[in-house]
């Protein structure tokens, strides 16, 4: 892949550069010391993928990457001092558009930062693998469908850190008439919702979009919880957002979701747990499980966090772990054994 660097640490960029280059599958498109110029560079030049900082003059890497994925989208890899430190950058940068995040690779012995570079290397084939499995759509946005037919079959997927690029991968691999609808809770700030729609819309030949109050699960639509309330089934085919419970951490809650459609759904239904931080989501898809609904965890060689996964795989939850490239095809095989 063609990469461009964006950090105006001139000790960074050079240690980025030479992890690059010293991979024959990967070259060096540019470097641009802030914001502004990675902008400016991307409508001229734009890279298969850009390695950006978050903390940089001019312009910092949240506001870069909001304006790159709105005038040229590319997918963008998080390269910071420290991920935990930055949680609050790391994840209004992923609702703008970008994939994941690493913590900046540190200087080895002969400071050429071979002692954890691996970790930097393995995101950027992740990435890789995304970029060519699941080629771009046109900008052009689908409009949001009308009420038909409702849903025989509903996927619900839940993901936190990481998520956005796991559930790219999954969506670009469902074709335009996969028949079941899909449902998707993404940790996120709800004003980083319809960035985050609009930027799976472009990897998928499904519909996506925002959930709103009283909508209903239609086939070959995603709907994405969009507030910082809980979204829930409010009756058997009826969604909508409810401020209880109250005491979860995480708002939007997986948990509370997958309980809700374990408690309301009554046709065939799948959950899927991605990548992610913490547990939420773990107790809902282990409740899904126990009402006969199959239900799947990311496995471990694929999450980029592998927190929620695990939690679900302790628990018995998941009735299959699979790597993030088999769940697509696991998830059209069950939907059309459904149909018959």
């Amino acid at each position: 892949m063609r990469i461009g660097i964006v950090n105006d640490m001139p000790i960074a960029v050079e240690l980025l550069r030479r992890i690059l280059v010293s991979t024959a599958e990967h070259q060096l498109a540019w470097i641009a010391m802030d914001g502004a110029q990675a902008v400016a560079m991307c409508q001229r030049d734009l890279p298969d993928l850009l390695l950006m900082d978050l903390t940089m003059p001019v312009m910092d890497g949240v506001e870069a990457t909001r304006r790159i994925m709105q005038a040229t989208p590319c997918p963008i890899l998080l390269v910071t001092a420290s991920v935990e430190h930055n949680v609050p950058g790391v994840y209004e940068a992923m609702g703008h558009g970008a994939l994941d995040a690493v913590d900046m690779p540190q200087a080895g012995v002969r400071g050429d930062g071979a002692e954890n570079a691996s970790v930097l290397l393995a995101r950027i084939a992740t990435i890789g693998k995304l970029v060519r499995d699941v080629p771009a759509r046109p900008v052009a946005r689908k409009s949001p469908p009308a009420i038909g037919a409702p849903a025989s079959s509903l996927v619900a997927i839940g993901a936190s850190a990481g998520g956005p690029a796991a559930v790219a991968a999954v969506l670009g691999k469902l074709p335009a008439d996969f028949p079941a609808a899909i449902v998707l809770v993404q940790h996120l700030d709800e004003q980083f919702v319809a960035g985050l729609a609009d930027w799976l819309g472009r990897h998928t030949a499904l519909s996506v979009r925002a959930a709103i109050e009283g909508d209903r699960p239609v086939p070959g639509t995603v709907l994405v919880a969009s507030t910082s309330d809980h979204l829930v089934f409010k009756s058997s085919r009826e969604l909508g957002y409810a401020a209880e419970p109250r005491q979860h951490i995480y708002r939007p809650s997986i948990d509370v979701f997958f309980e809700s459609a374990a408690r309301w759904w009554q046709d065939d239904l799948v959950g899927v747990l991605l990548t992610g931080m913490g547990r939420d989501g773990a107790t809902g898809l282990k409740t899904l499980r126990e009402r006969q609904h199959l239900t799947i965890a990311q496995d471990r060689a694929t999450s980029a966090v592998y927190g929620m996964p695990k939690a679900a795989a302790e628990l018995g939850a998941a009735a299959e772990i699979l790597p993030l490239d088999s769940i697509a095809s696991r998830l059209v095989d069950a939907c059309l054994r459904a149909q018959v």
